[in-house]
């Protein structure tokens, strides 16, 4: 049994680890304080995602594979030589929120302390800087003032851009529970009713990008009530500006006068309020102003630091914090100091004996990859991401990529859309197999252990970096394992501490590696005089002069202008069993059986004008890029906006990598791209051939439209083309399974116009396909069920067997059960989410699935309730 943290969001649960055979059981930890043993459907599936197929086992160089000291080599005399042509700018690092802590320390000590450039940045720039650069305005250091017991103890909860049950559903749960248990209110500010909306007790359907609008009339509500806390803010410098500015807000903010009404009595009466905010905020050209306008209404009521009230931003990855932490971002020193403060690159210049330091910003992501597209950034190297697939105007990114003069990627695969352009790919770790710590949103360090050997060659990134820094010629990278790194970090902390910074892990840089093996997790500050707790409570800032910064803002519309010819707004997010570009959940079937390939959601209105049909297909476009994805008429959207999920790639579904039609705009503090408000076209795409097909092994597409996903029993994928295959179903069916010499059963059915191909060997079918000229209809966990099963009377049939129940669509991944399951059970009666619980044991795993039961339940009322 080994206590370890989950590799999803920042939620960062701890869980129980025990190997089985090939695999991994996982169960949450019940001692851990993010999660006390809860898990949300990923990762309770975390034990499927483990298996070697795909793995990156040696090292690869142009093709072909080479041995590590060969690789380290190269890869090390390729960066010197491009330093020495072109300079230090000429190089750069692109890091990952999945990196352990260590992993990042190192690489921020060889690039910012040795190279002598800053041009290292994370993928974490695209989920969480607006937060660091507000807090860093407001607080005078990137500091998340509360924790997660707020949420237990707050009466209100504001989630703003966040769709909390679905993104971080185990802080769902905490926030669930504290409904039952003292009636906590939720109010959720979204531009799309999501299903944390639909379960919320008021949901703000917000014109996008309109929330500093809406703080600021909040800020010039409170001061006009006289709810200001007087004393509090003689720890505030800027209050008169911020209120003055807010008083003078004219920015529409897409609301009724009695939904501004009902928000600001419940935000004005409601003294323990705890305000979440996440992606909807952060990813956005005014992401850092929207910050400050939520901070702003904290400070000038005193509401911060204290039990159950304050900001609280929650992140994406389960290590952003970490990187936060170690300087990972190209504006960043380690421990919360500043590169651009001469005190602070001194102080880490000597502690690391560095030899060049770097002495200003380097690249942020957006711009990093613009200089890599002309010629500015000449060797990259990547570490778990994906950048040609999630950076705005992807098309753009894999352009630049491709053309770079040496790009080195290290990652677990090397079937990835970024991993695939690499000269030279080194096999990392996995999170199963990684030794290190991670920090989770609310400051709690804790200690991921390996469960697994790593397969073939792959090695942990710390040792990766350090072995490129050594060839070099760098000292100061001779650690024999991540304890030895974690204590040179805490080390280098109180250093910072002494500088007047908050992040003080000090009290464990002494600790021998056995106290590292066994420690527990802990909030940080952790010093001889400090453990853990909130912040800012006391009226102590970070800032020069210790006080605080309530900072002016004004809303403003989003970068993109909408037009004639681009007049949707395109919203990006999250679902809720898939995460970032699916590397890891793509791998468990359970996980792609809710919603298995990439969408669009219209509204009805918008869908009836343009004659787009549920499930038909549809084109969006933008100045940057195209997407083709299925359509979902709902009215969760407002008419004139759309929703699109940010998962698939080149390896799941190519037309349906949605960054490549998000613009590359800015916020110009945070550098956070404006990923929730491209200005696009949508139009039908008028496809005239649809299919699905399943396997036991291969499925290789090239449909012009495709969507492919592990299931149970191998491979499924949708196919579309825009006029039926010219060689015929049968020649693309033996070319998509790779199965030339299979003995072939056909079945036409002219009134349906389907025609099912079926493909056995040894008396198994080993694939199916369906065609026609229409979407396909079909019980399609029905049909994958039947993928490795002798042949039968019903294997051809479109349907569920007599004999076989169709669950219909997966919604409650942990427990298989699907909507056809549990609509059954509500037409039988159960009319409450525990009566369906009862019935089929949906929802009673992670509880992320209940706001959509909830809302079945709902539908499924209101004929009975007109009946009555």
């Amino acid at each position: 049994m080994i206590r370890s943290t989950c590799p999803y969001c920042g939620v960062g649960c701890g869980v129980i680890l025990s190997p089985a055979g090939n695999g991994l059981t996982v169960k949450g930890d019940p001692d851990h304080p993010a999660n006390r043993g809860r898990l949300c459907s990923k990762g309770t599936a975390l034990g499927e995602t483990v298996s070697l197929s795909g793995r990156l086992v040696s090292p690869v160089i142009d093709g072909a594979e080479a041995g590590w000291d060969t690789a380290l080599d190269h890869v090390a005399a390729r960066f010197r030589q491009t330093i020495a042509a072109h300079g230090p700018d000429s190089v750069a690092f692109y890091l990952s929120g999945q990196m352990l802590t260590e992993d990042y320390y190192v690489a921020n000590k060889l690039m910012k302390g040795f190279i002598g450039s800053a041009n290292v940045d994370t993928n974490s720039r695209l989920c969480m800087a607006s937060t660091v650069a507000g807090h860093v305005r407001a607080f005078g250091a990137d500091t998340v003032p509360g924790t997660y017991e707020d949420l237990d103890e707050a009466d209100l909860v504001v989630l703003v851009g966040s769709n909390l049950a679905w993104c971080h559903p185990v802080l769902w749960q905490r926030v669930e529970a504290a409904r039952a248990a003292r009636g906590t209110r939720v109010v959720v500010i979204d531009p799309r009713r999501s299903v944390t909306a639909e379960a919320a007790d008021l949901h703000l359907p917000i014109a996008p990008g309109a929330d500093v609008a809406l703080f600021n009339r909040l800020l010039a509500a409170i001061a006009d009530r006289g709810l200001t806390d007087a004393g509090f803010l003689s720890h505030v410098t800027g209050a008169d500006e911020a209120i003055a500015t807010a008083c003078a807000e004219s920015g529409e903010t897409g609301l009724s006068l009695a939904e501004l009404a009902r928000f600001i009595e419940l935000w004005c009466r409601t003294e323990r309020v705890v305000t979440v905010f996440s992606q909807g905020v952060n990813q956005s050209s005014s992401g850092t102003d929207k910050v400050n306008a939520i901070l702003n209404c904290h400070l000038a009521t005193g509401r911060i630091g204290r039990p159950g009230m304050g900001p609280f931003s929650v992140t994406g990855q389960p290590n952003a914090m970490g990187g936060r932490e170690v300087g990972g971002l190209a504006n960043q020193l380690a421990c919360h100091l500043s590169l651009e403060n001469p005190d602070h690159r001194a102080a880490v210049a000597g502690f690391w004996n560095a030899p060049r330091m770097a002495e200003r910003p380097g690249l942020k992501a957006v711009e990093m990859f613009r200089a890599v597209g002309d010629g500015r950034i000449r060797a990259l190297w990547i570490i778990h991401s994906n950048p040609a697939v999630t950076l705005p105007e992807a098309d753009a990114v894999r352009a630049a990529i491709a053309g770079c003069d040496f790009v080195v990627v290290s990652d677990v695969t090397g079937a990835t859309d970024t991993a695939r352009l690499a000269h030279v790919l080194l096999p990392a770790a996995a999170w199963a197999e990684k030794s290190g710590t991670v920090t989770n949103s609310d400051r709690t360090v804790s200690r991921q252990r390996a469960a697994l050997p790593p397969p073939g060659q792959a090695r942990p990134d710390w040792w990766a970096l350090a072995q490129v820094a050594r060839r070099m010629g760098f000292g100061g990278f001779d650690w024999d394992g991540p304890a030895a790194i974690f204590r040179e970090h805490a080390a280098l902390s109180g250093i910072a501490g002494g500088l007047g910074r908050d992040f003080d892990i000090s009290g464990k840089a002494g600790m021998p590696d056995a106290e590292y093996e066994a420690m527990e997790p802990f909030h940080w500050p952790f010093t001889a005089t400090r453990q853990g707790g909130r912040f800012f409570a006391d009226g102590h800032f970070l800032t020069p002069d210790g006080r605080a910064r309530m900072v002016p803002v004004t809303a403003r519309a989003p970068a993109a202008g909408l037009t004639p010819e681009r007049p949707f707004r395109l919203n990006t997010g999250r679902i809720r069993d898939q995460w970032h570009t699916m590397t890891r959940t793509g791998r468990a079937p359970r996980l792609n059986r809710h919603l298995g390939e990439p969408f669009v959601e219209v509204n009805p209105a918008d869908a009836l004008r343009l004659r787009l049909a549920p499930f038909s297909l549809a084109e969006v476009t933008s100045d940057s890029g195209r997407a083709i994805l299925r359509v979902v008429v709902t009215d969760r959207v407002a008419s004139g906006q759309l929703f699109a999920p940010m998962h698939w790639t080149g390896e799941t579904a190519p037309t349906g990598r949605i960054d490549a039609v998000i613009a590359a705009a800015t916020d110009p503090l945070s550098g956070q791209p404006e990923s929730k408000a491209a200005a696009v076209t949508l139009a039908p795409w008028t496809a005239g051939w649809f299919a699905f097909a399943v396997s036991d092994d291969v499925l290789a597409p090239s449909t012009p439209y495709w969507a492919r996903r592990k299931t149970e029993t191998g491979l499924a994928a949708e196919l579309a083309a825009l006029t039926p295959p010219s060689e015929g179903a049968e020649a693309i069916a033996r070319v998509l399974f790779g199965l030339p010499d299979a003995e072939l059963i056909r079945s036409d059915d002219p009134a349906r116009e389907l025609t099912t191909l079926c493909f056995v060997r040894g008396g198994r079918i080993r694939a199916l396909l369906f065609a026609g000229p229409t979407p396909v209809s079909l019980a399609r966990e029905s049909v994958i069920a039947r993928i490795g099963a002798p042949v039968g009377r019903e294997s051809l049939a479109p349907r569920a067997g007599t004999d076989q129940p169709d669950e219909g669509p997966i919604l409650c991944a942990c427990m298989g059960v699907g909507r056809n399951r549990i609509a059954a059970a509500i037409d039988a009666g159960a009319r409450d989410v525990a009566a369906v619980a009862a019935a089929t044991c949906a929802g009673t795993g992670c509880g992320a699935c209940r706001p959509e039961i909830a809302a079945l339940i709902a539908v499924a009322s209101v004929p009975a309730m007109a009946a009555e």
